[in-house]
């Protein structure tokens, strides 16, 4: 995946890390993959909303700008392996800080209202 040039902008030290961890699923990625290391088929099952199409997408983007190691194993059938590397490992701060500003602000950020906040509107007769 082609990177943006930042050089000289503002803020282009935001928008570099921004742009390596992007979208939806590459910072759950990289979450998961601080427990240690995984196989494709755990990832996917960690998270059950992204497609197995895009799971691999996300994988080689990470691969490609370094941040995961892709291991390869010469068995039938094949095996293959996730791991951060030193360069994903260096992210683990912003990740966790990522999760703990998200458990402090998910219940405000829910799109679903509180049991106890849906009220039934009152009807004329």
């Amino acid at each position: 995946m082609k990177r943006r040039n930042f050089a000289h902008r503002p803020g282009c030290a935001v928008e570099t890390t921004l742009d390596l961890i992007d979208g939806k699923w590459k910072g759950v990625i990289l979450f998961h993959l601080q427990a240690g290391t995984q196989r494709f088929g755990e990832l996917r099952r960690r998270m059950p909303g992204i497609t197995q199409r895009m799971l691999t997408k996300q994988l080689r983007a990470l691969e490609d700008d370094k941040l995961v190691i892709r291991k390869v194993y010469a068995e039938v059938p094949p095996r293959v392996e996730y791991t951060l590397s030193e360069i994903g490992e260096s992210l683990r701060p912003v990740i966790d800080t990522l999760r703990a500003w998200g458990e402090g602000h998910q219940e405000r950020l829910s799109c679903a209202p509180a049991p106890d906040a849906v009220k039934t509107p009152d009807r004329a007769a």
